[in-house]
């Protein structure tokens, strides 16, 4: 580990919830919204590619599209050992409900975003609705055959704290000479 003691760059000491597992977090928070089974709600980019689902399943696509942050991050807790940098990072989630009943999957999870025990189980896992878009109708063209979809944009705020060991200067040695 890394500290303002020496020379060269600082990393932070502490791990957040990015990649994969932050991936695992949404698909559970739109399955539960959603209502959609186990296995139903997935990324839309894995190592290892999924067949998708047959045309008269329901289940649903999602990718992170976009994480804007703040543009004053800020300082705070300066400890003898550690600083923090605090900020508010905002996550885009899109996702994608396919099948002959995605109209509706899409208008239960829009719709469960405004219920107050749905928003304080997300607040659990550190994120907060800022806004949704409305659902919009995108079929698609897949083996030949017509695929109902239908697309909805959700952005989450969460406040992200990386702690780094940044002394604080309490006392400083200092020598007098001379008369």
């Amino acid at each position: 580990m890394n500290s303002s003691e020496q020379a060269g760059w600082l990393i932070p000491n502490n791990e957040l919830v990015y990649d994969e597992a932050l991936e695992r977090l949404l698909s559970q928070w739109l399955r539960g919204l959603s209502g959609l089974s186990n296995g139903m709600v997935r990324p839309r980019w894995t190592p290892v590619p999924v067949a998708q689902p047959s045309a008269n399943t329901d289940w649903c696509g999602f990718s992170i599209s976009e994480i804007p942050a703040d543009d004053n991050p800020a300082f705070a807790n300066q400890m003898d050992e550690h600083s923090e940098l605090w900020r508010h990072e905002e996550i885009e989630c899109s996702a994608s409900f396919y099948g002959p009943r995605s109209q509706g999957y899409a208008s239960r999870f829009r719709d469960g975003l405004g219920i107050s025990q749905n928003n304080a189980e997300l607040n659990l896992l550190g994120l907060s609705v800022v806004k949704y878009s409305r659902i919009t109708s995108f079929p698609e063209f897949i083996n030949n055959q017509w695929v109902r979809r239908y697309d909805i944009t959700v952005t989450l705020r969460r406040k992200v704290i990386r702690r780094y060991s940044i002394k604080s200067l309490t006392s400083v040695p200092i020598k007098f000479f001379g008369d």
